[in-house]
């Protein structure tokens, strides 16, 4: 069972990082997260964390929120200290982060540079609507130090974006997209949502057409998640929409792994499909390896040699506790090695390369070679002492990753 991380009670609060989590923190990759939770509408989908008030409170408003990250990054250089790790990736996710004006995000990316050693190849990365950049928005960006950038597309059907709320025109993402080459972005990638109700097979096949056309060379496919408490879920309650068919977003995963695939992108994670190894992005592979990311905004989580915290959610009280000099943090918990070896499992199965058969328990060792009768791991890479996904595996891979960690 994981512990609680004792925090200090009066300000300046202070998080107290033990000394195991400070072993090897210059040795192990490290990313920064900057949470913006602005948006100018709330798709129907959406549980994040963001808001779409230009107001929010003293210090929670857009005009000032890029101070505020600012504030938390001094904060956690202070926390950090003298094992200040060298900054590998930087990833600006949101919300949508380009409401704000580029030159916000630049003085963010500034900031960190003045903060941090900084690794010389870098990846910065910021999510956009295709609606909220322009090519001199894109210039400015560029030219502040983004690497990649991150696109929404969703669907190129309008009656799809239309359920999702999304307010792009079909055509907008892959404009985005030649804007942002043009503007000297090395890689950008296009997320694609599938299963959407009134979703058709011609709709996803012309999505997926739209993407290849596009100069990206990173795809991200996700099936639509139905989550409680949004607008969708409440017109499926009411039976305006029919909930996504687990047999339809099967098909569609193949249909999107086989297009893609042909057209020169390789999958390396369950859900992301990339032109090479340089284009695969470095931030999430640092999630996805288990690594140390510190988080910065409301409701943010990081994560430092096997301690976890998060900040409190809303934007004006995280503004509050940074202008008081305290860390917003909300709370903390120090993981136990089991957890922490459970969580590599969960991850590392869904990776192209997935992981070492000696990561899992006796009994998953048994039911991994179970999963290789069943067509579900790779035979080859089972007896080369691996536990990897095969392509039918894929379609199923969060029940192989609750067999094998049960």
């Amino acid at each position: 069972m994981n512990t609680v991380l004792p925090l200090l009670d009066a300000p300046p609060a202070t998080l107290q990082l033990p000394d195991s989590a400070r072993e090897g923190l210059t040795r192990t990759p490290f990313g920064l997260y900057v949470h913006v939770p602005f948006c100018a509408t709330r798709c129907g989908y959406c549980d994040f964390n963001t808001y779409t008030s230009d107001e929010l409170g003293p210090g929670a408003n857009r005009a000032e929120y890029a101070g505020t990250a600012v504030a938390e990054l001094r904060r956690a250089a202070e926390t950090l200290g003298s094992d200040l790790p060298t900054v590998s990736t930087v990833f600006v996710g949101g919300g949508t982060p380009t409401l704000l004006p580029a030159e916000d995000l630049a003085a963010v990316l500034a900031a960190v540079r003045e903060l941090f050693p900084v690794a010389d190849d870098v990846e910065v990365t910021t999510e956009a609507n295709p609606e909220s950049v322009t090519p001199a928005s894109l210039a400015a960006l560029r030219a502040a130090g983004f690497t990649r950038l991150s696109l929404g597309m969703q669907s190129a059907a309008e009656h799809v974006l239309a359920v999702l709320d999304r307010r792009h025109t079909p055509g907008r993402a892959a404009e985005a997209a030649r804007e942002a080459r043009a503007a000297g972005f090395e890689h950008v990638n296009l997320d694609l949502i599938y299963g959407t109700p009134g979703e058709t097979d011609a709709d996803w096949a012309a999505s997926i057409d739209a993407v290849l056309a596009a100069p990206v060379d990173h795809v991200s496919a996700y099936a639509l998640i139905v989550e409680d408490g949004t607008r969708l879920a409440r017109r499926i309650g009411r039976g305006e929409l029919p909930m996504p068919d687990d047999d339809v977003l099967a098909d569609r995963y193949v249909q999107a792994d086989t297009a893609l695939r042909a057209a020169g992108f390789d999958w390396y994670e369950v859900s992301n499909w990339s032109r090479g190894d340089a284009a695969r992005c470095r931030h999430n592979e640092l999630y996805w390896a288990n690594a140390n990311w510190w988080g910065v905004g409301p409701g943010a989580h990081s994560h430092v040699g096997g301690v976890r915290w998060w900040n409190v959610k809303h934007p004006a009280a995280y503004a509050q506790r940074l202008a008081a000099g305290e860390l917003p943090v909300a709370d903390a918990e120090v993981l136990e090695p089991a957890d922490r070896a459970l969580e590599t499992v969960m991850l590392g199965l869904r990776l192209r390369d997935g992981l070492p058969l000696a990561a899992l328990s006796d009994a998953g060792r048994l039911r991994a070679a179970d999963a290789v009768v069943r067509g579900l791991l790779d035979p080859a890479a089972h007896t080369a002492g691996r536990a990897v996904l095969t392509d039918r595996g894929r379609l199923l891979a969060d029940a192989v990753v609750r067999d094998l960690t049960d």
